[in-house]
């Protein structure tokens, strides 16, 4: 039997900055994505981030011996993991508003009085419910030790310290041994990779049709950094294939990235 950690993961507000865009004004990703997941749970254990690798590598160069060329000590410790990400809104998709602002600490900017506007996207009132996958590694156990005895080194934020997180409803859970099907058909309830092959019938039920689909960060590339992309889909659309790690509790399938 398959065990993880669940619990609910929300906030007054959120900014997931996209690296693509930043001249009129900062875009966010509609949902957390894993790599900022792994970022939390990175500063609930007090593993360090990339202020950290910067510093130790400050006046090296790569390829040096002292040079340290691998990953943050987050993402290092806590890629394996596997998550779940549920949206805790109708159709999976936040509100989100312009946010405008001063940066003025002098030498944000080349305009007279060193003063930069900055705007940028903030979601409101996001939550998803997140569930970690049982590896058996010694990170998942920590993890789950910290989540359900309410600790944290560092205080985690949903992208920046702007934006403190709130976590509760932290519990323990074990999968069933079959996915939920209604009348045949599989639905997923958290976010997947979307299927090469598509998509089959919608979920017969009172809601409307919907799909919401996201090219979202899944991981880091090793030599800079930079981030990797699948496109996300949260649906009540049938998939035509199932994601490989798809499980079931409570009569709901989730799928794990």
């Amino acid at each position: 039997m398959k065990k993880a950690i669940s619990f609910r993961l929300s906030g007054k507000t959120a900014c997931f900055r996209k690296p693509d865009v930043n001249q009129y004004a900062y875009f966010t990703y509609n949902n957390i994505h894993k790599v900022a997941l792994l970022g939390i749970f990175g500063a609930i254990l007090g593993l360090g981030g990339y202020t950290q690798l910067f510093e130790k590598n400050r006046g090296l160069k790569k390829g040096q011996l002292e040079y340290d060329d691998g990953y943050p000590e987050f993402y290092e410790r806590l890629k394996h993991l596997k998550v779940s990400i549920i949206p805790l809104a109708a159709q999976g998709y936040f509100s989100k508003k312009i946010q405008v602002f001063n940066n003025s600490v002098g030498y944000a900017s080349k305009e007279e009085g060193g003063n930069l506007i900055v705007r940028e996207q903030w979601l409101e009132e996001p939550s998803w419910q997140i569930i970690i996958l049982d590896d058996g590694s010694d990170e998942y156990s920590k993890i789950k030790e910290y989540l359900l005895e309410k600790k944290s080194v560092f205080i985690p934020y949903l992208g920046k310290n702007d934006h403190p997180a709130k976590i509760d409803d932290v519990k323990e859970i074990e999968f069933q041994e079959k996915l939920y099907d209604h009348d045949g058909e599989v639905y997923i309830d958290s976010l997947f990779v979307a299927p090469k092959k598509g998509f089959g019938f919608h979920k017969e039920s009172d809601d409307m049709p919907f799909m919401f689909k996201e090219v979202s960060p899944v991981k880091l590339q090793e030599e800079y950094h930079f981030y990797e992309y699948e496109e996300l889909v949260f649906t009540n659309f049938e998939p035509n294939e199932l994601p490989k790690e798809t499980y079931c509790y409570e009569d709901k399938n989730y799928s794990f990235i």
